[in-house]
């Protein structure tokens, strides 16, 4: 069974475009400066800055009078009110489900705030399963979480499941170097960015999610024709998958800035 197992965080879904459509709303309610964006921006550090940091200094900066767990209520349902999911990254999914993938996310960060976002955008109609680590109790890059991840898609506990299976993120440390320890091939979302990692480096680097799928379903270890996924859809040949790799990989995609997952439960979304 060939798996492919995604990053959640501005992978499947535009994270920092969320955050600063939630910062432009802040602005606007409490009526400062819309060119304070650009000082939200450089202090969210594309989200692995703690939320009480961030959220502190804010309030700081506007002597404002709201506790920061007001705030952080605040700010969790403004920026999962702004998450979509684009459509380029669904029809690569399914395109991945169509040729006989069985389909997965890895996501560090909050429980509550992850699941809300896989729920509310649709992803979890077309995904086998989804780890999440506050409630896996480990992090990426740690193995487990990728074990746990296989186990709950399905994938059967074989010595070599590892060789059928991908990892597609954004974060180096945590997504590439999380597939690199555990033995899966990974696609790296470098969205314009420079690989700067000296230890390790990923199987391959695609601009965006549909190029990373395309790659991935011209590979040599693409589900065999006949082969079913865990919600029984039959696979494409190889030659269809090609076909569809190469037609999905010229989607476009949503020019995301860097950004993954981050592992904060208290205070992250």
């Amino acid at each position: 069974m060939s798996l492919l197992l995604f990053d959640l965080d501005n992978t499947l879904l535009p994270r920092d475009a969320a955050y600063r459509a939630w910062a432009q709303d802040f602005l606007a309610e409490h009526r400062l400066p819309t060119t304070d964006i650009h000082w939200f921006s450089t202090i969210d550090g594309s989200g692995y800055v703690p939320r009480s940091t961030v959220l502190g200094a804010a309030k700081r900066r506007y002597g404002l009078d709201h506790s920061l767990d007001l705030l952080l209520a605040h700010y969790r349902r403004g920026i999962n009110s702004h998450i979509a999911c684009p459509d380029s990254h669904l029809q690569a999914l399914r395109a991945a489900r169509a040729a006989g993938w069985t389909l997965g996310i890895v996501s560090n960060g909050g429980t509550r705030p992850q699941l809300e976002k896989i729920r509310r955008t649709g992803l979890g109609a077309l995904v086998d399963g989804w780890v999440i680590s506050e409630e896996a109790g480990c992090v990426k890059p740690d193995p487990l979480i990728f074990e746990i991840a296989a186990k709950r898609c399905g994938v059967p506990p074989v010595p070599d499941w590892t060789a059928h299976t991908w990892m597609v993120g954004d974060h180096a440390p945590a997504d590439i170097a999380g597939a690199e320890a555990t033995g899966l091939r990974s696609v790296w979302l470098h969205h314009g960015r420079p690989w700067s990692e000296q230890g390790y480096r990923p199987t391959v680097s695609a601009r965006g999610l549909p190029e990373a799928v395309g790659l991935v379903l011209s590979a040599r270890n693409a589900p065999t024709a006949g082969s079913r996924t865990a919600k029984g859809r039959t696979a494409v040949t190889g030659t269809t998958a090609t076909a569809t790799a190469t037609a999905i990989s010229r989607l476009p995609g949503p020019g995301l800035r860097p950004q993954a997952d981050r592992f904060d439960p208290a205070v992250t979304a």
